[in-house]
């Protein structure tokens, strides 16, 4: 598939083909699900505690006599049913990773990137150098590409500290690295700004 690249004035210089192995594939739902359902699941730190009866600090006297009071038997104040007492089934450390066959991981990019293609949210632009950090360029060439105001997520082949630092204080801006781009980056995302260079980086990372 060919999409137009533009430059920093938003004016069209030239097409580049897209290899349609990438980004052209039949996107599937179910991988793209499983792919963002896994992305969140890695975000939780899994260190939620409560403590139940049994390491609840006190309770070790027996708070009144078994017979005699017309009261329910209790055996101590730690009891979950009392004020102050262990938790029923709290929550407690575990981990929430989960694995991925490559093939999953890799066929959810695919249809990701393919899917966004066939929306018109893919735009592709000259490789942006900037000898210094300066928010105005970027912002200006969002506006000139139309696409300022839209959750745009920036893909640069390698890192360009001057590029990040100038498009990290922009409204609705993301960048990203092309080697670390995933699922949930493009999916969250409605608008893709691929720098030239980032798209063969894109189709390196899946390998042959």
């Amino acid at each position: 598939m060919t999409v137009d690249i533009y430059n920093a004035n938003g004016e069209k210089t030239g097409q580049l083909e897209l290899p349609d192995e990438v980004f052209n594939v039949d996107p599937h739902e179910h991988s793209m699900y499983l792919a963002v359902r896994a992305y969140l699941a890695h975000q939780r730190q899994g260190t939620h505690k409560a403590k139940e009866r049994g390491e609840v600090r006190g309770g070790g006297r027996k708070p009144w006599r078994q017979k005699g009071r017309g009261t329910a038997r209790a055996g101590t104040t730690r009891s979950p049913l009392w004020v102050g007492g262990g938790t029923i089934f709290g929550p407690r450390p575990r981990t929430y990773r989960l694995d991925l066959p490559r093939k999953v991981k890799r066929l959810a990019r695919k249809s990701a990137l393919s899917l966004r293609l066939r929306e018109n949210n893919v735009v592709v632009v000259e490789d942006i150098n900037m000898s210094e950090i300066k928010t105005k360029s970027i912002a200006s060439l969002l506006k000139a590409l139309k696409i300022d105001g839209e959750k745009t997520l920036q893909v640069l082949p390698e890192p360009k500290e001057t590029v990040y630092r100038s498009s990290r204080n922009i409204k609705k801006l993301s960048t990203t690295l092309a080697t670390s781009l995933s699922a949930y980056d493009i999916l969250s995302h409605k608008k893709l700004l691929l720098h030239k260079s980032a798209v063969d980086a894109i189709v390196q990372s899946f390998g042959k």
